[in-house]
């Protein structure tokens, strides 16, 4: 069998709606066939091309240039659109083909086939390979349609189309409608460097680097670096490259801002974290009449720059200043810093956010960020035991109703009641309402993400928790509170190598970050390694500063090792810890103990004082593989539907834990 090799310009072509055709109208589908193959053997012949294989509604063709098959697509369609009208679509792809007796075949064959069906009756789309060989060719016009990522082809593909005459030019939404999947452009927005004689103009330099995020968080196509991960280079002089492999970014956004009396001047340069290179930079000079005012005007040309500069099909509009209602730069200011505590995830940061968040609102009361930033704080102190579940409850739901009724178009303010719904009313389905409002106004902010996965873990989601929580991963990559709760999905998943891998990542970055230390023990209590389960308890213990505190893993592990001494010693100090702490509320860890030593009736007669309590944490131990021992008891169906999650819980869980 004679095997042939060549280096061609490969083209697909393919009737679109033929066999939909054929079922209304046979006899119009045959004649529109054999206008088709006519023309497209006299095209193909006139341009020195090879037809190898026909199909009922098409052709794979091979020409010796890129030019001689570009130039027969076209004709090819400006005679298609003559009545009577042929609905063709044309791919062109340059690479390997091998053909034998038997049939066709080539990575490129395979790529001229995928772009061919991207397209839509009319049009003819082209790789960037192809484009490369045309581009010096002025009498050819062409248009990128941007990156996408095609099924069986590896690295994503840019795909152009022509434009000359009368030729179609496809929208992106037609394209995205078809076989592929545009791949998302990412960026990072850094700090803007504040350059004027003044520290004290930080606040300014701050400002406009958080409204650029909040304009480009908007665009649908576009992955924007989330304001935790991005501030985090503030004030290093770091490699633009490095800064790329960190945030994971092929483009980064850095500026600067000089401010002198009443005049301001911003400068901001677009690049390319591969090679440095320069994508575009302006500089931008102001009267300094209203600070928010300026802010708006110049985010807002900055988001269309990069708009143009890396989704050029794209529209949206940029968000403002104005749009989230601050008008005082103090409250502003005061704003960021309690989520910058919030952020640090520990009891001290939480109630030290809540002062910068009050200090906000007692500046200017209908400031709605805030509000939603004491609801989350409340929520989170709730959760973790360390407020009285009625005080959290009562503040959390003042504060989302408050910011809801400020602004009921804020992603924040909807993410806030969807948060109060789920954990301290367990309204699952009115969570999920308030969780999709809030995607519907901004499902590009890591935080909407990280929340929605937490929803998707409670009710049973889980490859939907994980999905969600990747995503929070690559827009946030440097919150150490969005990658361990990654880390530990991953672990519940069943991939506790990933698992440990996010967790090492996580202390890499924070040695100190407890949840990580205690993530890893519960690693290999999965694992049933009780030696190395210990090991990170007790360094999880150690790093709590208290001998009462931090017990709850290690009297499990040394309960499930038979160990019952130390269990119980552990037990009798956290009973201690009850008694010094009254304000924090120890059922949920006395339940895992009891669950370890096997007691369980003590277990639910615990569990019922926390359904009474309304505790949070009941929420998630569910989904802990501390608990597998308890679900076989017949109790524990009977009180999941007490809590309203029996409809929910194992749905999802043949690869869990």
């Amino acid at each position: 069998m004679e095997v042939n090799r060549v280096l061609a310009a490969i083209m697909f072509t393919d009737m679109v709606g033929y066999t939909a055709l054929m079922q209304e109208n046979e006899e119009l589908a045959k004649k529109l066939r054999d206008i088709h193959r006519e023309v497209l053997q006299r095209k193909i012949r006139e341009h020195k091309g090879k037809t190898l294989q026909y199909y009922g509604d098409g052709t794979l063709s091979i020409f010796d240039s890129s030019i001689e098959a570009i130039s027969c697509a076209i004709e090819i369609q400006e005679e298609f659109l003559k009545d009577p009208k042929v609905p063709l679509r044309v791919g062109i792809h340059t690479g390997d083909v091998v053909y034998d007796d038997e049939g066709i075949y080539g990575h490129g064959v395979n790529l001229a086939s995928r772009i061919e069906s991207m397209g839509v009756s009319g049009t003819v789309l082209i790789s960037e390979k192809v484009h490369d060989d045309i581009k010096n060719h002025p009498e050819f016009k062409v248009k990128s349609l941007g990156e996408y990522e095609l099924k069986n082809v590896e690295e994503p593909v840019e795909i152009y189309a022509v434009s000359d005459g009368k030729i179609k030019l496809p929208n992106v939404k037609e394209i995205k409608s078809q076989k592929g999947s545009l791949k998302k452009r990412s960026v990072a927005v850094l700090p803007f460097v504040n350059m004027s004689s003044d520290i004290d103009n930080e606040y300014f330099s701050d400002g406009i680097t958080e409204e650029i995020l909040n304009a480009l968080a908007k665009m649908d196509d576009l992955m924007v670096t989330s304001r935790t991960s991005s501030f985090a280079f503030k004030g290093k002089n770091i490699d633009i490259r490095k800064i790329g492999e960190e945030l994971n970014v092929e483009s980064v956004l850095e500026g600067s801002v000089r401010k002198s009396g009443n005049k301001v001047r911003i400068t901001a340069q677009l690049i390319k974290t591969s090679d440095g290179y320069h994508i575009f930079s302006q500089s931008y000079d102001r009267d300094l009449d209203d600070i928010f005012q300026v802010q708006d005007e110049i985010s807002a040309k900055i988001a269309r720059e990069l708009r143009e500069n890396l989704i050029p099909n794209e529209q949206t509009t940029a968000a403002t200043a104005s749009s989230i209602g601050v008008n005082n730069i103090e409250a502003y200011n005061l704003y960021l810093k309690g989520w910058y505590h919030y952020n640090k995830w520990t009891p001290e940061n939480l109630k030290l956010a809540i002062t910068y968040f009050n200090d906000a609102i007692k500046i200017e009361p209908d400031y709605a960020l805030p509000y939603t930033g004491l609801s989350a704080a409340y929520s989170f102190l709730g959760s973790i035991g360390h407020m009285p579940i009625k005080e959290a409850s009562e503040k959390a739901h003042e504060a989302a109703e408050k910011s809801l009724k400020l602004n009921p178009n804020l992603m924040r303010a909807q993410l806030a009641m969807a948060e109060v719904k789920l954990y301290f009313d367990w309204d699952f389905e009115s969570a999920e309402y308030h969780f999709l409002k809030a995607k519907e106004l901004n499902s590009g902010k890591a935080e909407f993400h990280h929340q929605y996965a937490n929803f998707m873990l409670i009710t049973g989601q889980y490859e939907k928790a994980l999905y969600h929580a990747e995503i929070a991963v690559q827009l946030d990559p440097l919150s150490l509170v969005v990658r361990n709760a990654y880390a530990g999905l991953l672990n519940l998943m069943g991939e506790p190598k990933k698992a440990l891998i996010q967790f090492d990542k996580i202390l890499d970055q924070d040695a100190s970050f407890r949840s990580a230390v205690a993530g890893k023990a519960f690693v290999y209590v999965a694992q049933q390694d009780y030696k190395l389960a210990i090991k990170y308890s007790k360094e999880y213990q150690k790093l709590t500063n208290s001998p009462l505190k931090g017990l709850t893993g290690l009297a499990f592990i040394y309960a499930k090792l038979g160990e019952t001494a130390k269990a119980e010693e552990y037990l009798h100090k956290t009973y201690q810890r009850q008694e010094q702490e009254p304000d924090v509320d120890m059922t949920i860890d006395l339940v895992i103990i009891y669950a370890g030593l096997g007691e369980f009736d003590k277990v639910f007669e615990l569990l019922d004082k926390a359904y009474d309590k309304k505790l949070i944490g009941l929420l998630y131990m569910f989904h802990n593989p501390l608990w597998h021992d308890a679900s076989e008891d017949p109790r524990y169906h009977a009180f999941l539907k007490k809590i309203g999650l029996s409809k929910y819980i194992n749905r999802e869980q043949k690869n869990v834990v």
